[in-house]
């Protein structure tokens, strides 16, 4: 029985090990050489700057130095990663050249030959996996992909080729899909599942989702949701050149190449956006390189100095993220140990463990007793919104939305976040008003966490924010009362850039 007993401990001991060592080493800031005081500089310049930062990971020789969740995101959520998880993808490539399964010089026709048209260009029968690598698939157009509808791969091999390949960069997204298609081509499994045991896995990352489309195909070049913890992990294998625990995973080789300089995509040297395209990682400034996704999603690695800098974000104002990375952390970073300073050190700890998104000021906790009970029924809509109610009840805060697909109720605090969850969508999420969000990623919002606050702007106007902290969205619903009447504004980040404007609701008069 002892025995038993003690096999039982030791089993559970070498558990709880394994699991402990899934995660990566914490260390002192100036003991890796950075100074608290330049991290505690660089969040308070991105809260003053950038519209919402959502989580920040520094690891330096491997330790995580510094790390944050502006609430009510936080470090056990994943988050939708969008464009970065075009690395990911190349990833896979890497792991399947390294495995014979494809050459980076086979052509893509190769792969689909019951979706070739019938003549095909001469432009498309010289395209190979690379270009599809390198975004120098010879468009001057991105395809489309019609999400939801259509075949993705047809598409994309009928559109028009204009240049030829490997002669012209442009950023297609498309391009990432096909290299997800061909993974599960010749691996026989989705790109997710091929990921799983050699990278995810490894890595003492949980199997994470990944958006397909309706084939059943993983999107590739979106769509991945990973914690930031998960995201740092993979810029340190990169760092590491492939190692990790002492394994060579990925062949050293395939990081090199892939995290180079492969095509031209401008001259600009105060440009990060100008500095080089590998495979499927942007070349920096200063020497690093990174993979990002729209509205500032970061895997941002520094070799000369020996880092790597995650970042989750919903700002519209990508470069300002990095240009205060080369501001206030790349100078005052160094390869040498610095002197104590715990002072500073506790306050960068009390700074990150307190860290809360307020998108607008509380004036006022004002209770909403004269919304209470009260229903506004809406005008007819392409939304699909019947009507707007308002329910107080022990102390907690409802916004009640009637659409024609099921009721959504919204729990809100008062100078708080509020965590629900929804079970339909939001309001204003199934139509694509705002541009910048992708499709896909209004889909994810089906049956997902949010958290959200109400406030007054001022004694007619009602202000409901609600994030949906598994992405990088942020909705911002203004009730205005005037006249017996509901005026409903929204927007998604505050954006209103460009063409965008917010949706514009009125209810029929209340009697």
């Amino acid at each position: 029985m002892r025995l038993k007993l003690l096999l039982f401990f030791l089993l559970l001991s070498f558990l709880n090990e394994a699991q402990v060592q899934t995660k990566l080493e914490r260390g002192i800031p100036e003991r890796e050489g950075l100074s608290s005081s330049a991290i505690l500089n660089f969040i308070n310049k991105a809260e003053e700057k950038i519209d919402a930062i959502h989580s920040l990971m520094i690891v330096k020789n491997g330790k995580v130095i510094s790390e944050g969740w502006w609430k009510p995101y936080n470090k056990n959520s994943p988050h939708e990663l969008w464009s970065l998880s075009k690395s990911f993808t190349s990833t896979a490539v890497g792991f399947a050249v390294n495995e014979g399964l494809l050459s980076i010089d086979d052509l893509v026709i190769s792969f689909f030959p019951d979706k070739v048209p019938d003549k095909p260009s001469w432009q498309l029968e010289q395209l190979r996996i690379v270009d599809l690598l390198t975004m120098n698939t010879g468009h001057v157009k991105e395809p489309k992909l019609n999400a939801g509808e259509g075949d993705w791969e047809f598409n994309f091999l009928n559109s028009d080729i204009q240049f030829m390949p490997g002669t012209h960069f442009l950023y297609n997204t498309p391009a990432t899909f096909m290299l997800s298609s061909i993974i599960q081509k010749v691996s026989g499994e989705m790109l997710v599942d091929y990921l799983y045991p050699r990278l995810f896995e490894p890595l003492g990352i949980e199997k994470p989702d990944w958006e397909m489309n309706e084939d059943g195909v993983n999107v590739g070049g979106w769509g991945l949701h990973l914690k930031t913890e998960d995201i740092a992990k993979f810029g340190l294998l990169y760092l590491n050149k492939g190692m990790w625990n002492e394994k060579q995973i990925l062949p050293r080789k395939w990081i090199e190449d892939a995290t180079s300089k492969q095509v031209s995509n401008g001259s600009n040297p105060t440009n990060d956006w100008a500095q080089g395209y590998g495979y499927q990682f942007w070349r920096s400034r200063h020497n690093s390189y990174r993979g990002d996704g729209a509205m500032g999603q970061f895997c941002l690695v520094i070799p000369e100095k020996n880092m790597v800098i995650a970042i989750t974000s919903g700002t519209n104002n990508m470069g300002m993220v990095m240009q205060l990375v080369w501001e206030n952390i790349l100078p005052e970073a160094v390869n040498t140990s610095l002197p104590n300073n715990t002072k500073i050190h506790n306050h960068l700890k009390e700074k990150t463990a307190s860290l809360f998104l307020n998108p607008y000021d509380f004036k006022s906790s004002k209770a909403v007793k004269n919304m209470v009970n009260k229903k506004y029924q809406i005008e007819n809509n392409e939304h699909g919104l019947k009507s707007v109610s308002f329910k107080k009840k022990k102390n907690k805060n409802y916004v009640i939305f009637d659409m024609e697909d099921g009721i959504e109720t919204i729990e809100y605090g008062h100078g708080e976040y509020i965590y629900d969850e929804i079970i339909n969508h939001l309001p204003f999420t199934n139509l694509r008003r705002n541009q910048f969000i992708p499709e896909s990623s209004l889909r994810y919002l089906k049956h997902k966490k949010i958290s959200s606050s109400g406030m007054w702007i001022n004694n007619n106007e009602f202000m409901l924010s609600t994030y949906l902290f598994e992405t990088p969205v942020r909705m911002d619903y203004k009730f205005i009362f005037n006249d017996k009447r509901l005026i409903i504004e929204s927007i998604a980040n505050n954006y209103l850039g460009k063409s965008n404007q917010p949706n514009l609701l009125k209810s029929v008069l209340n009697d």
